[in-house]
């Protein structure tokens, strides 16, 4: 890996400010002043050193946001705001990606990380991965709507999805809604409830395997997740 790329990733400033960093002789591979820019270093067998603080090398970056309505889950747009543009600029140095994807109007829980081999394992069909969403509904849905939900919802291309859980919170001409489903498919929360004559008016996910939202991470903020939250995610899925 190049120099001024391991010290821009762990936060020393741009490329051009590591620059001013080594022409200041402030930064050491083994104990020896680095010269060149564009050295070659191996951050897991050398000892880098800026001023006298160790760099320690962390490859992998894994952020919970709560993603706020009219931005997109990309990693760039030429006319939409992204997740990506919300992030840090430290945090964007590790070049990090959504997994997966919330439509535009949709908030909520949303995880980004450089980490290619977990992002396939939580997308992966087969892994199952759980998805719990809280909705408000233009119509009335009904407890009878339950089995239905569980059975799997056949939506608009005839595709039937997988077992959904569906708990109602309020029925009436404006229902509100929680609903559990281990797929992903496109817009699938929406057409599943346009398949029983109703329509999502707000949609929020609130959960993502065994991470969950919670209510102290405000719209449009978004955190490191913990060691206990990474291990609970690479244990539940085997990554």
């Amino acid at each position: 890996m190049r120099l001024d790329k391991l010290l821009a990733n762990m936060g020393f400033g741009s490329r051009k400010e590591v620059k001013t960093l080594i022409k200041q002789k402030g930064v050491t591979v083994d104990g020896v002043v680095v010269k060149d820019v564009g050295q070659k270093v191996d951050p897991d067998e050398q000892i880098v050193m800026v001023f006298g603080e160790r760099v320690v090398y962390e490859p992998f970056v894994y952020l919970l946001m709560n993603k706020p309505a009219g931005v997109i889950s990309a990693t760039e747009d030429n006319h939409d705001q992204t997740v990506i543009d919300l992030l840090e600029p430290f945090h964007q140095h590790f070049e990090p990606f959504p997994v997966g994807r919330l439509d535009k109007d949709t908030e909520g829980l949303l995880l980004i990380t450089n980490d290619g081999q977990l992002t396939h394992n939580l997308l992966a069909p087969k892994k199952h991965v759980s998805k719990l969403y809280y909705a408000q509904i233009d119509g009335e849905v009904t407890e009878a709507h339950i089995p239905q939900f569980e059975a799997g919802v056949v939506i608009d291309d005839g595709y039937q999805t997988k077992p959904a859980k569906l708990t109602i919170l309020r029925s009436g001409d404006t229902s509100e809604i929680e609903l559990e489903i281990t797929e992903g498919k496109f817009h699938q929360v929406k057409r599943m409830f346009e398949a029983i004559g109703t329509k999502v008016t707000y949609l929020k996910r609130l959960q993502m395997g065994p991470l969950t939202l919670g209510d102290e991470l405000p719209l449009g903020q978004y955190r490191e997740l913990t060691a206990e939250e990474l291990d609970a995610l690479k244990e539940h899925h085997g990554v």
